[in-house]
């Protein structure tokens, strides 16, 4: 991982004990940033900080801080005044409480940061904590100031890391009073099961496979233009009427939901059942490699045929093939007659019958 500069120095007052720290963000931008430009010639715009007494630009250096009054009269504010305020959290996150997560309202979380020890001597202290919060399963309320003003946050362990996220005061949150619909609305029981199964039917995504299409597609078509080619065409966004059938709509959004889900790729849809491949789509290339070589199996032997007639019409018999044809039958004559011999020794002889004389 590489270095994170830290943007704030400071301790975490846990009773009494005090751990060195440093905060660095969690969290980091990926969104495409433009410049301003003259359309005419494509010359950038700058600002200028320019001071309204004298007219003219003036440097970092000579910009402070004020405050405005009411009737416009500025009071001036150095570092020097801020750093004199008796506030304990200047340069501690002074934790204040443990509560459970459910505890914390969403709509109060702001940025995020990530907790390193610093220093070999806070390594311990820090463990301890991080290893306390572990075992309780609950989040720990601290009260900090960064950029100029006290901030409330909340502290949980990321990994092995402790991550605190920055939260609103309550009193900055906005009651929701007027959002809801004025009218009153009955739904029924059978919209609920429509949108049950429209729900189940979306499932649930891995959070790690989004990502952001339109940073994607800003960033395709600057290089697109960068080297001189014309940037693909946006398909045209589907067409949205009014919605006149609220049971319609769902129906066939569970409908679209599960066409969508059968045509998912196979890495990523459903494991599917095993099927049997019958045996005879598989024997059928056999069959095929078979009858050739049946058929050229024939074809040398029609050959061999023709060669041995050729040879026996042109060549005449030699005494030795004679002299082996005549030993070979006598040799098969006298093994059959001694067969013959043994098969008659072998059966028993029968006895004769006495024929009875006639007077």
């Amino acid at each position: 991982m590489r270095q994170v500069r830290s943007i704030w120095n400071g301790a975490i007052s846990f009773g009494l004990v005090s751990i060195p720290i440093k905060l660095v963000n969690a969290t980091e931008s990926h969104s495409v940033s433009f410049r301003q430009i003259h359309t005419e010639d494509g010359g950038r715009i700058r600002y200028r900080k320019v001071c309204e007494l004298e007219d003219r630009e003036v440097a970092q250096a000579e910009i402070g801080k004020a405050y405005e009054d009411a009737d416009g009269t500025m009071i001036p504010i150095t570092d020097e005044d801020l750093a004199q305020l008796p506030i304990p959290t200047a340069k501690t996150i002074e934790i204040v409480a443990f509560v459970p997560a459910d505890r914390i309202d969403p709509l109060q979380m702001d940025a995020a940061y990530y907790l390193s020890a610093n220093g070999v001597p806070a390594a311990k202290p820090y463990t301890l904590l991080r290893e306390a919060l572990k075992r309780s399963r609950k989040v720990a309320i601290a009260k900090y100031a960064l950029r100029g003003r006290e901030r409330l946050g909340m502290l949980r362990v990321v990994d092995d890391v402790i991550a605190m996220h920055g939260l609103l005061w309550p009193d900055e949150i906005r009651a929701p009073e007027g959002v809801a619909p004025d009218t009153g609305v009955t739904v029924r029981d059978k919209e609920l099961d429509l949108a049950d199964a429209l729900m189940d039917t979306l499932g649930e995504v891995d959070l790690a496979d989004l990502h952001d299409d339109y940073r994607e597609a800003v960033e395709e078509m600057i290089t697109a233009k960068a080297s001189g080619e014309r940037p693909a065409d946006s398909p045209a966004p589907a067409r949205s009427g009014k919605v006149l059938d609220l049971m319609a709509a769902l129906e066939k959004s569970v409908r679209e939901a599960k066409q969508s889900r059968a045509t998912e790729p196979a890495d990523t849809a459903a494991p599917a059942k095993a099927e049997v491949t019958p045996i005879s789509s598989r024997t059928t290339p056999k069959q095929t490699t078979a009858r050739k070589t049946t058929s050229r199996t024939t074809k040398k032997a029609t050959a061999a045929k023709k060669t041995a007639a050729s040879n026996s019409s042109t060549k005449k018999p030699t005494r030795s093939t004679k002299k082996t044809t005549t030993s070979t039958s006598t040799t098969t004559s006298t093994t059959t007659t001694a067969s013959t011999a043994a098969a008659k020794k072998a059966a028993p002889a029968k006895k004769a019958t006495p024929r009875k004389r006639t007077a």
